[in-house]
């Protein structure tokens, strides 16, 4: 078993956590040709985006709490072995219905991953630590960006998109026996007999209540839909507009990824010496920057993807500092709960981010506009969020 206090959990927990990730980047250059297999339609195919948030958000409302009674490892195998489940069947899916409700069962069993990793995070450690390692964990997981749109795109053109989905269960596979063996359990279970539902709905009412936590969740939760905007859009953007191929795609979405990577860095480097505010404060200045700097590159250089390219690694780069230590800030004052307010964060910031990527695949066309509109929209109210907010936040901090 890993220790807890060092970096190889650290990194354990970022490669769980990956996975997520990992089965959303890996099949998007594999769009164009999946409308083409089923004969559909880009808003048919985005669906598989949208319910794979949706079940990612119904899930976390039951493993976080489960976990809090049960314990984070058998809770989190469990969510494994239901994400390998409906990753198997999104590489046999006959038809574009089968695969929309394979990629809603794995998105749930996903959701598990995600909430128990920064549960246990939240078990371990406090304050700045927590959101420390909370960086640190975006900033390794950041690699998957990167990598996997590029690993996608070779897949799709030499084997085809199943072999995508093919990759992604072999990968839980491999996280199913690394949990077994080497991760630690954080929390002891509670006594039995306390009726589950109840308690869940009492921790849920607790955590809502808390306005550090709601402001703190509007940062997360907008930050997250700007994301996903580019997410839903960027591959028949990519593609049908500025007409790259499915690996030229990957490389374009790795390239600007690494603006991610930088912000969750900088955040990692500094959070221990200017503070979690401050962090937070460079962040949700990137989002205001970068997406502002979208509707500027497609208005006045609308052939250019160098424009566009900064714009939006500008974007990334102020979500990967700001929304780690916004989703600190939301555990921060749970620590006998943390599972329920990790499970209570996702499904907020999946609802919302299922919620702009459908509204971008269903506007998308010939054009760039939904796609940037949208992460414009979302870099404004995270801004606007932590501009009006910071006396809230910043008290809970203290305290």
């Amino acid at each position: 078993m890993l220790r807890p206090y060092t970096f190889a959990l650290t990194t354990l927990l970022a490669v769980l956590t990956a996975l997520g990730p990992l089965a959303m980047d890996l099949y998007l250059p594999s769009f164009p040709a999946i409308a083409t297999t089923f004969g559909t339609t880009p808003s048919q195919v985005q669906l598989t985006i949208s319910c794979y948030m949706i079940g990612f958000a119904v899930g976390q409302l039951f493993f976080g709490p489960v976990s809090d009674r049960h314990g984070r490892k058998p809770v989190l195998s469990f969510a494994l072995v239901v994400f390998c489940l409906g990753t198997l069947a999104c590489a046999v899916a006959p038809s574009i219905g089968t695969l929309i409700a394979a990629r809603t069962l794995q998105g749930a069993g996903a959701s598990g991953v995600i909430v128990l990793a920064r549960a246990v995070v939240r078990d371990l450690y406090d304050g700045t630590r927590a959101a420390r390692e909370m960086s640190l964990m975006a900033a390794i997981m950041g690699i998957v960006p990167i990598l996997a749109p590029l690993v996608g795109g070779v897949l799709e053109e030499w084997l085809g998109w199943r072999a995508g989905f093919v990759l992604i269960l072999a990968a839980g596979v491999a996280a199913m026996g690394v949990v077994r063996r080497l991760l630690p359990e954080t929390v002891r279970p509670s006594a039995p007999g306390r009726n589950l539902l109840r308690e869940s709905l009492a921790s849920f009412a607790v955590i809502g209540r808390n306005r550090a936590f709601l402001a703190n969740l509007g940062i997360a939760t907008a930050s997250f839909a700007g994301l996903f905007a580019y997410i839903s859009g960027s591959p028949f953007v990519m593609q049908d507009v500025y007409g790259l191929t499915p690996t030229g795609f990957g490389v374009f979405y790795g390239v600007t990824s690494l603006g991610f990577i930088g912000g969750t860095l900088m955040a990692a480097h500094l959070v221990m010496r200017i503070g979690q505010e401050r962090v937070v404060a460079l962040g949700a200045v990137g989002l205001l920057a970068g997406g502002l700097g979208t509707i500027v590159a497609v208005a006045v250089a609308p052939t250019s993807l160098l424009a566009l390219a900064v714009a939006l690694t500008i974007f990334l780069a102020g979500f990967g500092a700001a929304m780690p230590q916004a989703l600190a800030g939301t555990l921060q004052p749970f620590p006998e709960r943390a599972g329920a307010a990790s499970s209570l964060v996702g499904a907020v910031q999946q609802s919302g981010g299922a919620a702009v990527g459908a509204v971008v695949g269903l506007a998308i066309g010939r054009t760039a506009w939904p796609m940037v509109i949208a992460i414009a929209a979302t870099g404004v109210a995270s801004f606007v969020i932590w501009a009006t907010t910071r006396r809230v936040r910043a008290g809970a901090a203290r305290r």
